[in-house]
């Protein structure tokens, strides 16, 4: 019988509108308030003249041709004319897919064949790779926003600004994030206009915001976290918006200082940096009114950690891009260490065993989520879609899940990537928040390592942290005195780093291909 456990939040009127719309709602009260603008320069946009790039940019891509059934590629870091870009698309009646900049051109190449995108849209850095990528595909110009050489600088395509072209939200893709391919290809998400609004109205009581605040976006807006939680939720919530184009922790604890920027969205690597890094005591950082961490599970004493240290709390949410993409988040002042927070408004979910017996407070099993929020497919593969999505509308997340008795849910772990040690079943987040945990430790990985007799057995890379010096039994002792028999660590190894995706993943098929 299912368990269906709903948000505790009353739903919230999600309006039928165009993204863009939704996102410039407060532009014409704020017009003349800075919307957006680069970390250090501090060159931007006021909403009024980000609506009116965005609206003028429109006309010159419809001019060129883009408008329904037409898609442009964003490959670049986070800039202020991102937004322009991505919002000027929409207008135009366009999809949006958005690109890894730091892909090699084969990469790219697969993203710009399987969304058939006609205009690349970069920076002079990676025109290197927008050339090879685009050999073999329907790209027919590359387009750059700091005007490089042998391409179209982006001024040239701003034109006479035009009204949204109609769309319906409810069908009409507005943009196709990449999911980051942990099995296979990645493969395109269709986000509609009313999934893209659904989510940012889902997130408004729960993530509330001032009217004077400041916000670092060091997050990509090619992820689907930077691009909705910040890019287009902060400039819907009229939160003054500095891009940062690559993370950078001086810059970013200058910019904390300087501009007294009131929230910062993370990722645990920059939650760890936060709780560890000498450089941080130097700084100001009474501003910050909270820091919002996410894409990967962040271990509970890590948060206490860098919440006592920057004297702010750390909070966490959950989501995915095939859920535009939050389901989860934590309402202010109601963290508990470890937790993903509580379920959005509009949203129900089911914990689902492996025996297919839906979970209450206290099991664990697969979280399942089903709301306005779900995307309306992976594009050109019906059979993902439908492993993914069931006929009743539940996405199933392929991350495991626990829920307490007070509505907050704890992510335990993907489905996938559950060490199998006897039958048992460990957790490698659970080993990864441990072993950072330890002084000495700057950051580490758990994987499973293919094992006759037990199945696999559970390896740790550990990073040491710099002028401190740690054996292998030091690192087995420490996690063997803290968690029950079957999640010892079997194997440790050394390493310089940890490799992660751009949204704080770890990856772990590198350290597996390693092991061969």
């Amino acid at each position: 019988m299912a368990i269906v456990h709903k948000s505790k939040f009353a739903d919230v009127d999600i309006p039928s509108v165009p993204i863009t719309e939704f996102v410039l709602r407060r532009a014409d009260e704020l017009a003349d308030r800075q919307a957006i603008e680069e970390v250090g320069s501090g060159r931007g946009y006021t909403f009024g003249a980000l609506k009116q790039a965005i609206h003028a940019l429109a006309g010159g891509l419809q001019a060129k041709g883009i408008g329904p059934g037409k898609t442009v590629a964003i490959m670049a870091p986070n800039l202020p004319e991102y937004a322009i870009v991505f919002h000027g698309v929409a207008v135009a009646g366009g999809t949006n897919t958005t690109i890894n900049p730091t892909y090699t051109a084969d990469e790219v190449r697969h993203q710009l064949q399987d969304s058939e995108a006609e205009l690349l849209v970069t920076i002079g850095m990676f025109v290197e790779t927008a050339q090879a990528a685009v050999e073999g595909t329907s790209v027919t110009e590359i387009v750059t926003m700091d005007g490089a050489e042998g391409t179209t600088p982006l001024t040239s395509l701003f034109g006479d600004p035009i009204e949204q072209v109609e769309i319906d939200p409810m069908e009409h893709v507005v943009v196709l994030p990449y999911s980051s391919g942990t099995t296979g290809l990645p493969k395109g998400v269709m986000l509609t206009h009313h999934n893209l609004v659904a989510n940012i109205a889902q997130c408004e009581p729960v993530i509330t915001y001032g009217d004077d605040e400041v916000a670092i976006a060091a997050l990509p807006f090619f992820h689907i976290y930077g691009m909705q939680v910040l890019m287009n939720g902060l400039l819907a919530n009229g939160v003054r918006v500095i891009t940062m184009p690559r993370f950078d922790l001086q810059q970013a604890l200058e910019a904390i200082q300087e501009q007294k920027v009131t929230r910062f969205f993370a990722v645990p690597p920059m939650v760890l940096a936060f709780a560890k890094h000498p450089l941080v005591a130097e700084y100001d950082l009474s501003s910050l009114r909270q820091v919002f961490s996410g894409a990967a599970p962040l271990g509970a004493e890590l948060a206490e950690e860098a919440a006592a240290r920057i004297g702010t709390e750390v909070v966490q949410g959950y989501g995915m891009s095939e859920l535009s993409p939050v389901s989860h988040a934590t309402p202010a002042g109601e963290y508990k260490p470890g937790t993903s927070g509580v379920t959005v408004p509009n949203t129900e979910c089911r914990i689902v065993d492996a025996d297919g017996e839906d979970q209450d407070v206290g099991g664990r099993g697969e979280l399942w989520v089903r709301g306005p929020q779900v995307m309306k497919g992976y594009l050109n593969n019906d059979e993902a879609t439908r492993s993914t999505i069931d006929e009743d509308g539940w996405l199933h997340t392929g991350d495991v899940a626990e829920l307490d008795e007070d509505g907050h849910f704890s992510i335990v772990d993907r489905v996938k990537e559950l060490i199998k040690f006897k039958g048992f079943q460990v957790p490698p987040a659970e080993l990864e928040a441990l072993l950072v945990s330890h002084p000495a430790i700057a950051d580490a990985a758990v994987i499973g390592i293919p094992d006759e007799e037990a199945g696999e057995l559970p390896k740790a890379f550990v990073v040491v942290a710099p002028g401190q010096e740690l054996t292998e039994d030091d690192v087995k002792a420490f996690v063997a005195g803290k968690v029950a028999n079957y999640k010892q660590l079997r194997l440790v190894e050394f390493i310089e780093e940890i490799p992660k995706s751009a949204s704080g993943k770890i990856l772990r098929r590198f350290l597996r291909d390693g092991q061969e």
